[in-house]
This record gives C-alpha cells, structure tokens and sequence, in this order.
C-alpha cells in the first residue's frame, strides 16, 4: 500500500509542477482560456481525449460492468468516441469562428437573451461534471487511504482547482498529454495482471451471473441514444468546443477530433473488463468501488499504483477542463452581462478567481451527491437538449431566425429536464421518485431525456424558423450586421 501511495503523490506533484511551469507560459486571457490557439494535432487529441475519457469512462464504466450492464457497458465510451467522430464534420466551422465560449457564437447570431439563457445552463452543467469527476477520484482517494469519503473529496476537489487555477488552458493541455498516456498504458497493461491474479479468463466468466458477458445487454436503444446524446453534447459542451477552438488551424481541428475519437473507441472496453474482474472476485463490494478494489487486492503494488493514477488522470483531467471551461463562460458570457465588461489585464484575474470559486462550489456538491453516471447524464442534457438546435444551424446556416433560437432552447431544456424528473432522479443527495412507473417511453424504447429533448427543441426552432423566413425577418452574425450598416 506505501508504494501505491507514493506513486500517486509523485503523480499528483507533477501535475501541480506542470500547472506551475504552465504558469509562466500565461500572458494574457487568451492563454489562459485557449492556450494562444496554438494547438497541434497530437496536443488536440490528447487533452480531448483525456477531457472525454474521465469518471463515467473509468470508474464509472467498470461500476456499470460490475452492476447491471456487464461486458456491454463499454458501449458507454465507444458510443463518445463515434460521438466526437461525428462533431469532426462541424470542427472546421468551430475553429473558423474564432470564438472563445459556446455562448458567444449563439449571442452573435441571435443576441442577449439566447446567449444569457445558454450560458447560464453550460455553467451549470460543468459545475455538474466537475463535481462528478471528483467524486470518481476520491472513491480511489478513499479506498486507498480508508479516508471517509468526505475528506477524500475535499483533498481531491482542492488539487484540481490548485493547478487549474494556476495555469488555465495551457495547463490543462499539457497534464492532459501527460495524463492521456497514464489512463491508455495504466488501463491496458492492468488487465492481463488483474486476470491472472483471477485465476484466468475462464475462471472469471465461469464466477459471474448470467448474461453479464453480453455484448448488447444495455440494448440498442441505450446505445443509439448514447450516440446522439454524446454528439450533441460534445458539439455544444464548453469543455470539449473549447478545445476545437484551440486548435492551431481548422486542419489540425479535424485531424485531432478523428484521432481521438479513435483512440477513444480503442480504449472503451477496457474498464469494462476490469469491472468484470471485480464482479467475479468480491461479488459483494459498492458498484464504486469495483476499480479501486481490484487494483488494491489482485494487482501488484507498481501495477497498482500505476492504474490508480491512470484513474486520476482520467477523472482529474475531465475535472479540470469542466472547471475551466465553467470560468471562462462566466467572464466571457455571464458576468459582462450581470457586472459589466472587463479590460484584458483584469480578465485574467477575474478567469482564475471564477475557476477557483466553480472548483470549490464543484467539490460541495460532490459532497453532498455521490452518483457519477446518474449525475453525468443529467448534466448532459440541462446543457445540451435546449440549445443544440440553435448554436448548430448558427454554425451551418447564414441566416436564422432570432426567435427561434430563444424559444428552442426554452421548449428543449423544458421537455428534457421534465423527462428527466419524470423518470427520477437522484441530484444532491435528493432522491425524485419517478413519476410513472416503468419511466417514460419514447416510440415504445425508454430513452435518455436529452432526445425528447431535442426533438422538441427541433421542432419548435424549425417551425419559427420557416415562419420568420417567409416574413423576411432572418439574420445573420451580428458582427456582419455591424459591418454592413457601417459601410452603408
């Protein structure tokens, strides 16, 4: 247990001495926000990956394996992997917009309240994420120190908000490229130690329940909707757009997306065996616990220590973009609005204050609500069901209705939250018991909230759109509004 210890504390003092290097590489807002837009195709993959690959890929997939999915919960990252393959067909239009925040491009086009209204809903969704993937990190936190699992909270939540804090976006890029490599050796060299320590393959399959083995067992459905629910929240989330708009050029934003999303799908049933290990060998531990256990009962102390830290790459590293992501919507979109606007000096003091203040807000919640996939998926859809249908066809179409932007995004967040209520809902420690029995269906399939969701988000934008086409009111960018009534 020391060596496992040990390597972990030398893992997480070097990510805080890369969050001090990166520090000195901070000259102004757009280095901390966006490392100067200087990403290559590599650096692209990796912090993208390492963003996407975090609690609900590690910890909470080898939970899901060792409950009720089985073998099957690996779907859970192959289906984001071919979600952020899909957003590489919109990446060029990410990078061409220059933007700093998911917001700013809905505000360009359809003005205040859109924005305000989309922002407001990403914020919340990171602090959300946030929260998660401390959580995910302190079950490893705890299991390894017997801490109760709030001080492992605590101590988790204030290392990620130090070296975020100290070296915003360029920090964040480069512990992820440290870190990208820890999860993808970490996961895949753990698992042939993990078996033997089983007593083989044969012997795990023959110890655990019937049915677990099976490769579809979360069901087409799930997996279909988990397609739509990773595109959409990857093409709006702050955390993951953020890094599109970092990208050297458009080139590199395409070419770094592909990648990832292959190394992702690579990477996906990994954790899944893991949680198999786990179900076969200590039948009657918390689903939470199954990656940590196995690590610190079958694996050797150097293995071990080096799987644990691939867990907190994965989970540290989601947790720090989700932060930084949060306190850039706040300075760039919500505070110029509610305070007022900031000069660029000032910006930056003002980013790193709101990521420590989201950081802190983030690891209270932890606190207070242990879930990880449950939360995760809740997050996903207050941010994503609302305003996907306006920042997409603001990207794709040069005209666009004003209107319908606002009032999709009311009817989506409205209909998806709902149907999120309606099926139940464990947030804060609160338990909402479904509203009907069985949950709520879709064309006869129980479904992520995030599709009615957008469905209705679709229809209404489209139907005000066509509505405001025919009267001629459409615009486009406001910035090219200005441009032209300036040359008038």
């Amino acid at each position: 247990m020391e060596t496992i210890v040990l390597i972990m504390v030398v893992y997480m003092a070097s990510m805080i001495g890369i969050g001090v290097y990166s520090r000195s590489k901070i000259k102004n807002a757009t280095d901390y926000h966006l490392a100067g837009r200087r990403l290559g195709v590599l650096m692209m993959a990796g912090t993208l990956a390492a963003t996407e690959i975090g609690g609900g890929s590690s910890v909470g997939v080898a939970s899901k394996a060792y409950g009720s999915w089985g073998l099957s919960a690996g779907w859970y990252v192959v289906c984001a992997g071919i979600g952020i393959l899909l957003v590489s067909f919109i990446a060029p239009m990410l990078r061409r917009s220059m933007a700093t925040t998911v917001p700013e491009i809905i505000g360009r086009r359809y003005g205040k309240a859109p924005q305000l209204l989309s922002a407001i809903l990403g914020a919340f969704a990171l602090f959300a994420l946030a929260a998660v993937q401390i959580t995910a990190t302190a079950t490893i936190v705890s299991v390894l120190t017997g801490f109760p699992a709030v001080p492992a909270i605590i101590i988790t939540g204030l290392g990620v908000v130090f070296y975020t804090w100290l070296g915003g976006m360029w920090s964040v890029t480069l512990t992820d490229f440290v870190q990208f490599f820890f999860i993808v050796f970490g996961f895949a060299a753990a698992v042939p130690f993990a078996l033997s320590a089983a007593g083989g393959w044969e012997s795990v399959v023959a110890r655990l329940p019937e049915g677990q083995l099976g490769f579809t067992k979360i069901g087409w459905p799930t997996i279909i909707g988990l397609i739509i629910l990773y595109f959409m929240t990857f093409s709006t989330g702050q955390e993951a757009v953020q890094r599109y708009y970092s990208a050297r050029n458009q080139k590199v934003a395409v070419l770094g997306s592909v990648l990832c999303g292959v190394l992702m799908t690579a990477y996906a049933f990994i954790p899944a065996v893991l949680g198999l290990v786990a179900k076969a060998q200590f039948p009657n531990i918390k689903e939470n616990d199954a990656l940590a256990t196995v690590a610190t009962q079958l694996l050797p102390p150097l293995m071990a220590g080096i799987l644990l830290s691939a867990v907190m790459s994965a989970t540290l590293s989601s947790a720090s973009g989700d932060l930084l992501g949060a306190g850039t919507i706040w300075v760039k979109d919500l505070r110029p609005h509610f305070i007022g606007p900031l000069s660029e000096d000032k910006e930056l003091a003002s980013s790193r204050i709101s990521v420590a203040v989201v950081g802190i807000a983030a690891t209270l919640l932890a606190v207070f609500s242990q879930q990880i996939i449950p939360l995760l998926v809740f997050a996903f859809t207050m941010r994503s069901a609302g305003p996907f249908s306006a920042f997409i066809f603001g990207l794709i179409w040069d005209k666009t209705s004003r209107l319908a932007a606002l009032w999709s995004i009311i009817a989506g967040t409205v209909v998806g939250i709902g149907w999120q209520l309606a099926n139940g809902l464990d947030f804060a420690g609160t338990k909402i018991p479904p509203v009907v029995p069985g949950g709520l269906q879709f064309l006869g399939w129980k479904v992520d909230p995030i599709i009615p969701g957008a469905l209705a988000s679709l229809a209404v934008f489209l139907v005000i759109h066509y509505i405001d086409k025919s009267r001629g009111h459409l615009v486009g960018d406001s910035y090219e509004v200005e441009y032209v009534e300036t040359v008038k």
